[in-house]
């Protein structure tokens, strides 16, 4: 999780260079799979046309999730882009996934009449340039981000919270990977003449798409669930709240990750017993400063004054100690 805002812009100049990509690529794929009788290119448009709702998806979440909070939703809309990240995640499964296993399978069991493989090989190669734009404008605002939070780019991709731009990276990598598996099998029906080779590429293809929606539709479920904020951060914050004056313990310590900029924290607070109740105030307000300035993402923050183990009294009908 990121102690600095992300920036929604580049997720959103991310998502837009990918949609563009995919929806010229999904065209000329079908035109291409058409005219060589590829059921491996039919399956590669199948999963542009699948990548390119995945990133119309991946737009409608990052706008209605940048909308102010209001009284019928008073912490904000921040776990919407996971709603629709979580949809986008199944478009790729039925759209893509499913069509290109469904289409291997029916080549082997039918067979198909190889055309000129020619045109299929020009798309690609263009296509893999393309996807190779989209990919490298995912892992320049990955790497970016990484390095103004000083992790590896490997750590903050696994653990970021910003979907949007992990969906683009493993979309246009999965899309590099098809490309190759569709050329490989081009090539394989070109030298043997047997249809056999497009139609296991086809279903190999389907199966990375199908791996793909799994991490992503994982990755959005255990955020809409509701996800903490990593260890070191959360000791991060136990360790700011100690430090403002008047606070002599953190009984208590909630996080939860709404947004890739949006991380609220609630705590149960032990405070000096002799503090008066304006110390204790103006303590809140130090505590929210402090966590907000040390962790721009943190947008709310909820301390409830709470007394320690040993200064709780006994509840109602118990007996006190040593009666």
């Amino acid at each position: 999780m990121s102690d600095e805002k992300t920036g929604g812009g580049g997720s959103m100049f991310t998502v837009v260079v990918a949609a563009a990509a995919n929806l010229g690529i999904a065209v000329a794929k079908a035109v291409a799979g058409l005219i060589s009788g590829s059921s491996a290119m039919l399956s590669e448009a199948a999963h542009s046309v699948a990548d390119t709702v995945t990133e119309l998806m991946l737009f409608t979440a990052l706008k209605r999730s940048e909308k102010p909070a209001d009284e019928e939703h008073p912490l904000g809309y921040g776990p919407e882009r996971y709603i629709w990240a979580m949809l986008a995640s199944v478009a790729t499964f039925v759209g893509g996934a499913v069509f290109s296993v469904y289409d291997g399978v029916h080549t082997l069991a039918t067979g198909e009449e190889l055309g000129d493989p020619l045109v299929s090989y020009i798309v690609l190669g263009v296509a893999f340039l393309l996807e190779g734009y989209s990919l490298r404008t995912g892992l320049r605002q990955v790497r970016g981000e990484a390095a103004r939070l000083g992790a590896p780019a490997t750590h903050y991709f696994r653990h970021t919270p910003d979907t949007a731009v992990k969906a683009v990276v493993m979309e246009d990598s999965a899309a590099l990977a098809g490309l190759l598996l569709a050329a490989g099998g081009l090539l394989g029906g070109q030298l043997t003449g047997s249809g056999v080779w497009d139609g296991i590429a086809s279903i190999l293809i389907g199966v990375l798409l199908v791996y793909v929606a799994w991490v992503l539709g994982r990755s959005n479920a255990q955020l809409l669930i509701g996800r903490p904020v990593p260890q070191a951060m959360r000791a991060g914050i136990r360790e700011e709240l100690l430090s403002v004056p008047h606070i002599i313990g953190v009984l208590e310590l909630t996080t939860l990750i709404q947004g890739p900029t949006e991380i609220l924290i609630a705590a149960k607070i032990d405070f000096r017993d002799v503090s008066s109740a304006e110390q204790i105030e103006w303590a809140c307000e130090e505590a929210e400063e402090q966590l907000r300035e040390r962790y721009p993402s943190i947008r709310r923050v909820y301390l409830d004054p709470t007394p320690g183990l040993g200064q709780r009294r006994p509840a109602a009908g118990s007996r006190p100690p040593g009666a």
